[in-house]
């Protein structure tokens, strides 16, 4: 499996693991599971710590390789792909990884109803 994770799952399974729903934590816990995290999570989340609406312990690259997540690096295809989504989210990070999750075959792990309105993604259930 291959998954891709949202800003808040990526806090809960770094800070909070108990908030993770049951097949959320057996899946990202699973040693068969490449775990990917974006770029634009991580800059969305360096933006929120530098505003001081989230405490960051460590950069998070390393708390990735801590973890062996993968970093999924930002490309044009995958800005061209976010550009043209539909208009069902407005938060530019969010459409960001409906892209990546649609161009690169990744299940998206994410609580957020608006981004799993987007057709054409695998979620995690």
């Amino acid at each position: 499996m291959r998954l891709l994770l949202d800003s808040h799952l990526l806090i809960w399974a770094v800070a909070e693991p108990a908030r993770l729903r049951p097949r959320e934590r057996e899946a990202i816990g699973d040693p068969v599971t490449d775990v990917f995290v974006s770029a634009a999570t991580v800059w969305e989340l360096g933006i929120k710590s530098a505003l001081g609406r989230l405490e960051l312990p460590e950069p998070l690259s390393v708390t990735l390789g801590r973890l062996a997540f993968t970093p999924l690096a930002i490309t044009v295809l995958h800005a061209e792909e976010a550009a043209s989504l539909p208009r069902l989210h407005a938060d530019p990070f969010d459409r960001m990884l409906v892209a990546q999750a649609r161009l690169e075959s990744l299940t998206l792990v994410t609580h957020d109803a608006a981004v799993r309105a987007y057709p054409g993604v695998s979620f995690l259930d």
